[in-house]
């Protein structure tokens, strides 16, 4: 039979075809190596930059991922293309990630088994040190996955490297109550290779966590509900990563360089938050013992601390505790009318002199004009017993006698008190019964 010139050439090519397929094993694998990879080496092809629409909710621009601390770094040595697998192959999540929806620790690895791989690669992962291609196809050799693989050193693949966060997560619980895995991760469907970017952000957990009651349902509050606990019961902070702070948007707690001059606000909005990681002690260390900083207050602020507790109260009640502190130390140096009573001879004055205080006639230095003016400074130190030993009757065991009965001595009352008292009496007996016993005649009056 003879061909023509055609015929042979048409031969030829289909004759170096088919030594081409049918060429040793080695040559075509290395060949599938070393072929150009473009998709699945990055979340977006070349490096682009995810959307923050794509990354998980609570992302901010520029963020650069979850906090380091809570989700230490990860070593990914593999080629993956998400929006392949999930958008145009139609695989769910759980279709690879198939423990993910009854996990109940953060430390559990979801990844999926490498046989999960086989069916539509071509490769058998049912022994590690032994993996197999069965067939020729590019995807089912060892280097179009696995980056670094080295055909000459036993067929070793680079080891992958996903350290358990400092966490407390489980995926069941949060599974049950319908929260999508887009809520937490984003939109993973249109990204390629998930790196660290697509973890949750705490922003993200508060659109749940931090809504007001019965509105977060399950949801606890506490930072504890989901950060790591010491023997106390507060949050660590200290990890071999690095030390966990709060950030900025977290009611402008971030400990930045100018936290210092404003942490009194935070503390004093929100001091909570503070005890969640700090012990009183921790406080007091600064404020009330020897390395106490000299710009808490000025030098000389001793003696004109009453002035500024008078202006601003609630300024100091951010830090100090009126019954505590500020009663402690007018305790410790005499200042007060409770206390040792070693302490009473050669005290110090708080008040104007006895002259005007509460013997001299009603004037503005009289401490009746004080109570009344700022009741609630007088009861920062005083308790109401203090009161009724001057202005208690006789039946009650006042200390004067029976003078309260009298004006112009230690009554309490206004002129022209009597003409009103069944209104008082009637309105709240309780006030009235502080210095006047049931059965007082006084008392009787009035009713």
């Amino acid at each position: 039979m003879k061909f023509g010139r055609t015929q042979l050439l048409v031969f030829g090519l289909w004759l170096a075809a088919l030594l081409a397929l049918v060429g040793p094993e080695a040559a075509r694998a290395r060949d599938a190596v070393r072929a150009p990879a473009v998709h699945g080496l990055a979340p977006l092809p070349q490096g682009a930059v995810v959307p923050l629409a794509h990354r998980p909710p609570g992302a901010l621009p520029g963020d650069g991922g979850p906090s380091p601390v809570v989700f230490p770094a990860q070593e990914l040595t593999i080629r993956f293309n998400h929006r392949l697998h999930i958008r145009d192959l139609k695989l769910a999540c759980t279709d690879c990630h198939v423990n993910a929806t009854s996990s109940r620790r953060s430390q559990d690895l979801l990844l999926p088994k490498p046989t999960a791989c086989d069916g539509c690669h071509g490769s058998d992962h049912r022994e590690l040190q032994a993996v197999k291609s069965l067939t020729t196809d590019l995807i089912s050799q060892c280097g179009y996955c696995h980056i670094g693989y080295q055909p000459d050193h036993g067929d070793r693949v680079a080891r992958q490297r996903f350290p358990a966060p400092h966490l407390k997560f489980s995926h069941q619980a949060h599974a049950r109550r319908n929260i999508g895995c887009a809520q937490c991760h984003g939109q993973v469907d249109q990204v390629e290779l998930a790196t660290r970017d697509q973890l949750p952000r705490m922003r993200g957990c508060f659109d749940c966590h931090q809504m007001p009651e019965p509105a977060r349902g399950d949801a606890p509050g506490e930072c504890t509900a989901c950060h790591l606990a010491d023997a106390a019961g507060r949050m660590r902070t200290e990890f071999p990563e690095g030390r966990l702070e709060p950030p900025n948007w977290l009611f402008n707690a971030g400990h930045d360089a100018n936290f210092l001059e404003r942490h009194k606000f935070v503390a004093g909005n929100n001091s909570e938050l503070c005890t969640s990681c700090h012990s009183e002690s921790y406080c007091t260390d600064c404020h009330d013992g020897r390395v106490r900083p000299r710009n808490v207050h000025p030098n000389d602020f001793l003696a004109l601390h009453a002035v500024a507790a008078r202006q601003n109260s609630p300024d100091c009640s951010s830090c100090h505790r009126a019954q505590s502190f500020c009663l402690g130390c007018h305790q410790r140096v005499g200042v007060t009318l409770s206390g040792p009573a070693e302490n009473f001879a050669g005290r110090g004055r708080f008040h104007p002199p006895k002259s005007l205080w509460t013997d001299g006639a009603v004037g503005s230095e009289h401490h009746g004009s004080e109570a009344r003016r700022n009741l609630s400074a007088c009861v920062s130190c005083h308790t109401e017993s203090d009161c009724v030993v001057c202005h208690a009757t006789a039946e009650l065991g006042g200390g004067l006698s029976g003078r309260g009965t009298r004006a112009g001595s230690s009554s309490p009352h206004g002129a022209g008190f009597a003409t009103r008292c069944r209104g008082a009496l009637r309105r709240n007996a309780r006030s009235c019964l502080t210095c006047h016993h049931p059965q007082d005649a006084k008392l009787g009056q009035c009713r």
